[in-house]
């Protein structure tokens, strides 16, 4: 497909137009950027030298792919990113269960449906929009999926600056909030990149609770519980597990002590809220699922891709972090029949740490 050509004013008047679509479709923010990741891919480059991405070695996969757009989809000038608002103001507050070692902490973006479909058909439905506006053209639409720098390029199209906890803060939205892109041949007009307002403000890497956030603007993957609870098929480190406390998938401790936190916007759509009643469920009822009531229940649910045996594994963790209870003891010896060599050193822990802790409080 050659590219028809556009003169600035059509663009703009695009442009312009794509803002009012973008609302329409439930997107908080619309921003447009270039394709230059030079500084982007510098930083890579080192964080993966170091090893701090951990076992996700995807990561280093596609050579400079990651950092080329038009590597990726042939053509490629501008990409388009959007982002759309998933705190679920419904749920019960974070505190209340972080402060609750019988209950189970869920990443707030997970208490609601998967949110990579619903952004992907509101994507496309945006460039539908466009298509019928100035004709046909070349596009691709991801959402956290193929190898792209989506917060290096949301943080070009203005959408946000990037945290000291690396993730994007908007200073009228937080910082809870999906992103997604459309890489696009057409020369739309660039957005303002947003000023750092971090400032000297440390408090996301003194609230981490495993020191994940060991350097401003660096996260050490290794450490992180979303990493650890989400990202790792195998055994969580020892040493590490009693920091994870009662978290189960993910953690959101770094955003919640934000500043900025106070501006975050309501989920846009009645799917980020909880389901199940996933945002105040205890350990022990979460554990005693079998693998049959985990799929079902966690269908069209982000949490259902660690899969069954890493649900157990970290919910072993949280109950070896929590009170020694008959109740407790018991869902723990059950699951070890059904559990993996991997699953079963995870409960025999958590057993030796309560009866332990009970010892000690003899």
């Amino acid at each position: 497909m050659t590219p028809k050509t556009f003169s600035t004013e059509e663009l703009t008047a695009l442009k312009t137009q794509m803002k009012l679509w973008a609302r329409e479709l439930g997107f908080s923010k619309i921003g447009i950027a270039d394709t230059d990741l030079s500084q982007a891919e510098t930083r890579l480059i080192e964080w993966l030298a170091d090893g701090r991405h951990g076992d996700m070695h995807y990561m280093a996969k596609h050579g400079d792919r990651r950092t080329k757009p038009a590597a990726i989809h042939p053509g490629t000038v501008r990409v388009v990113s959007v982002r759309m608002d998933y705190f679920p103001d419904s749920a019960t507050p974070p505190t209340t269960i972080l402060q609750d070692s019988t209950k189970g902490y869920i990443s707030r973006y997970a208490l609601g449906r998967d949110y990579h479909r619903l952004i992907r058909r509101r994507l496309q439905k945006l460039a539908d929009l466009m298509s019928e506006a100035v004709g046909p053209f070349r596009y691709r639409a991801f959402v956290d999926s193929g190898p792209v720098m989506e917060k290096p390029l949301a943080v070009k199209a203005g959408l946000g600056w990037l945290g000291k906890h690396t993730n994007l803060i908007d200073k009228e939205s937080g910082s809870f909030f999906f992103l997604g892109e459309l890489y696009t041949d057409l020369p739309l007009p660039l957005d303002k990149e947003q000023t750092d307002h971090c400032g000297d403000c440390n408090r996301c890497m003194t609230a981490c609770p495993t020191g994940a956030i060991d350097r401003a603007y660096q996260l050490d993957a290794r450490r992180c519980i979303a990493y650890l609870t989400i990202e790792l098929k195998g055994s969580i480190p020892e040493d590490l597990r009693p920091l994870i406390g009662n978290r189960i998938f993910g953690c959101d401790d770094c955003q919640l002590v934000c500043p900025w936190i106070r501006f975050s916007k309501s989920a846009s759509t009645q799917d980020f809220q909880p389901r199940h009643s996933l945002d105040n469920a205890t350990l022990t009822g979460l554990f005693s699922w079998s693998e049959s009531e985990f799929n079902t229940r966690l269908e069209g649910s982000p949490i259902r891709r660690i899969g069954y045996q890493r649900w157990l594994r970290n919910i072993a963790v949280a109950l070896g972090n929590g009170r020694r209870t008959t109740e407790v003891l018991a869902v723990l010896e059950g699951k070890k029949a059904v559990a993996t060599p991997m699953v079963r050193e995870h409960i025999e822990w958590a057993i030796a740490r309560l009866n332990d802790h009970s010892t000690e409080s003899d």
